[in-house]
């Protein structure tokens, strides 16, 4: 018998006749003799509403307790349907919300981390033959005693802690779409469905744009060698396993078949969420960027890419410029201009119209002509490049917005990963 964690995202549960459709996939894996538990998003683009609502009744939602109250309600709902619905199958079904399921946090709304896992009640559920049914993206402050939220994503976070904790087989991610592409193929309608990519990979794609899953749960997947498995809830296609870091006596039979020849570049994942902070004439002396870097830290903005130049003209200042999400953008903006005096620099420029693109692939570093096809393409595609960053399986640039899709498409087809089929999108919205 084995332990299946199966999470389905928000498309797949979007109306009742697909809440009805993956309840009878869920009671059809547990009559195959699994035991399993579920965790579920909110339904279609629920979440994106209620922070509609939050913006239409306050001025400064913020990442409050508040409003992870409101935004908690929408995978409470998934839940309980899902649930019903399994029932009606003849199936025996539980649901549970976050804090029921043990998923304890730090205290921070909005994207508060994990900070314990005791899935003791779903334990019991589960070897009591029951299916359990989780609402994702969800915890609990056991100080506080407050309902938190995991950040945009974060019911794959959700279902991964939960397998780790449990000891689950296989941790299925069901969205709506067939697996890992190699691209997003709303933006790239010939992109190619990857059988397999290595967690190293896809925490590259995760972490710079690519939305099939969240970005934590790949972390948190790679640190306890769980297997993933990325499906699409519409369709029986196999779909892509993101192969841990693991001895291959690890890895089942099934997968060994699985052939592990993977094209030098897997992808190209981009990311429209991003703003640019440029710090013009800032001293260039010792500890400058200490206190520009220290100041963000304390309060809690997440960075991504960091460039300093030193002025040809001037060598005595030096300009910092620095992505970040656009969610915290006023926030580093508001923090850095009260520190002006004490940071010394001249003034602050900040624009959200930018958009990031990475080509991911095992092995760049050992092949320096994929930097030049990769800059010529975008050259070709008459993409301007702002930043750029790279590591030995990544080169990431940040460009003009509007020609974030251009940019994707040109370099997704001089690497020849276009396809000859289309890829399918079966359903959500992409908001």
């Amino acid at each position: 018998m084995s332990l299946i964690v199966q999470k389905f995202g928000g498309s797949s549960v979007s109306d009742a006749d697909g809440i009805k459709r993956v309840a009878r996939r869920v009671a059809d894996t547990y009559r195959a003799g699994n035991q399993v538990v579920v965790v579920v998003s909110a339904m279609g683009d629920t979440t994106d509403d209620l922070l509609d609502l939050a913006a239409e009744v306050s001025s400064n939602p913020g990442a409050s307790r508040e409003l992870d109250m409101l935004l908690t309600a929408g995978e409470r709902i998934s839940m309980a349907a899902l649930a019903m619905a399994v029932n009606d199958l003849g199936v025996q079904a539980k649901s549970f919300t976050g804090s029921q399921a043990g998923m304890i946090t730090d205290g921070i709304h909005g994207s508060a981390r994990l900070v314990e896992v005791n899935p003791d009640r779903i334990q019991r559920a589960i070897d009591e033959g029951d299916i359990a049914v989780i609402a994702g993206f969800q915890g609990m402050n056991r100080q506080t005693g407050d309902i938190t939220t995991l950040g945009r994503g974060g019911s794959d976070t959700t279902a991964v802690a939960l397998a780790a904790a449990l000891g689950a087989d296989v941790c299925e991610i069901y969205s709506d779409v067939d697996g890992v592409f190699s691209a997003d193929p709303r933006v790239v309608s010939s992109a190619k469905k990857l059988d397999v990519i290595t967690s190293e990979e896809m925490l590259e794609m995760a972490a710079n744009g690519s939305k099939i899953l969240h970005l934590r749960s790949v972390e948190y997947a790679r640190r306890f060698n769980l297997k993933l498995h990325v499906r699409s809830s519409f369709s029986q296609l196999e779909g892509t396993i993101v192969i841990p870091d693991t001895p291959d006596d690890f890895v089942p039979n099934n997968l060994k078949e699985i052939p592990l020849e993977q094209p030098l570049i897997s992808g190209v994942a981009h990311d429209r969420s991003q703003a640019k902070v440029t710090l013009i004439g800032v001293q260039d002396v010792p500890g400058s960027a200490a206190k520009v870097f220290g100041l963000l830290n304390e309060a809690d903005i997440n960075l991504d890419m960091i460039v300093q130049n030193v002025s040809t003209d001037r060598p005595d200042v030096t300009d910092i410029t620095f992505t970040l999400p656009q969610d915290q953008g006023d926030k580093a903006v508001a923090t850095l201009s009260l520190a002006k005096d004490d940071i010394d620099f001249a003034e602050i420029q900040y624009t959200d119209e930018v958009g990031k693109l990475s080509l991911v692939g095992a092995g760049m570093k050992a092949n320096p002509g994929v930097s030049f096809k990769f800059f010529e393409a975008l050259s070709s595609a008459g993409i301007n490049i702002q930043m750029i960053s790279t590591s030995e399986i990544r080169i990431s640039v940040i460009t003009e917005l509007e020609k974030l899709d251009d940019a994707v498409r040109a370099v997704h087809t001089a690497f020849d990963l276009d396809t000859e089929g289309e890829a399918t999108v079966y359903g959500g919205t992409g908001r």
